[in-house]
Order: structure tokens, then sequence, then C-alpha cells
């Protein structure tokens, strides 16, 4: 696993629950990650992520690859596509590229976003017009 620099690694960190995984600013990784818990990103990790809680990418962290999560926070830099079951949180400190897929997205100004959004778990409410009294 810490090999060569060409060897990617796939990690399993679903063993601890109830805690928050974390990558410090210091961290790199090449590989795959699966976890049932939270985790959070301050470092680079290159590969995709499958995350059954929270993905919180801190303000200096980044990813490169595809993300699937129940909720995550971008604060930093993120390239790929993101499937996020329920909110997705954009920051203004984030930049996005790739396409997202969530139920709902909140977007402080000053985040940086392209690519294509899906939001498709929302049911738009039908729009009823007044009559006049008569």
């Amino acid at each position: 696993m810490f090999g060569g620099k060409n060897e990617k690694a796939s990690v399993n960190l679903s063993t601890v629950t109830n805690v928050t995984n974390a990558f410090t600013e210091s961290t790199k990784m090449i590989g795959d990650i699966t976890t049932d818990n939270d985790i959070r990103i301050d470092g680079e990790l290159k590969g995709n992520l499958d995350c059954k809680g929270r993905v919180i990418i801190g303000p200096q962290g980044k990813i490169e690859g595809t993300i699937v999560c129940q909720n995550a926070i971008i604060e930093g830099q993120f390239i790929g596509d993101i499937k996020v079951k329920e909110l997705l949180s954009l920051k203004e400190t984030a930049s996005v590229t790739g396409d997202i897929k969530t139920d709902k997205l909140n977007v402080q100004p000053g985040a940086y976003f392209t690519g294509k959004c899906e939001m498709a778990g929302q049911k738009l409410k039908p729009v009823m017009e007044k009559t006049p009294n008569a």
C-alpha cells in the first residue's frame, strides 16, 4: 500500500462507529476510500470516496474523483462527479468542477461551480391561480 509511487491504495474505514475520519493538510493519498462514518479531508485525495455519512472538504482540502455520500460540505476544491443523497453545501471558498446530483443544494455567495446539477428529489408545489371573489 505504501510502496511505489504508482501503487494505488484502497482503504476501508468502516470498522469504527460514531467517529469522524480525518486527513490533515499534509496527507496525500491516491486510491479509493469506503467508510460508514463521517470523513473530513483537509489534505489531498485522488480517487473515489464512498461514504455512508457526511463528507467535509476543508478549506485546504482537494479531492479529484467521484464522491457518493449522504451529506457533504465543500469549502475547498473538488474536481469530479458527486452524488449526495440529502444536502450538499458549497461554502464561499468552495471550487467545484464537475457534475452534481443531489436532493438539496445550498450555495453561498462566492462559491465557484462549473458543471451540470441535477436535483432529483425535489417536488415542486403546483402554483394555484387565484380566482376573483364573486
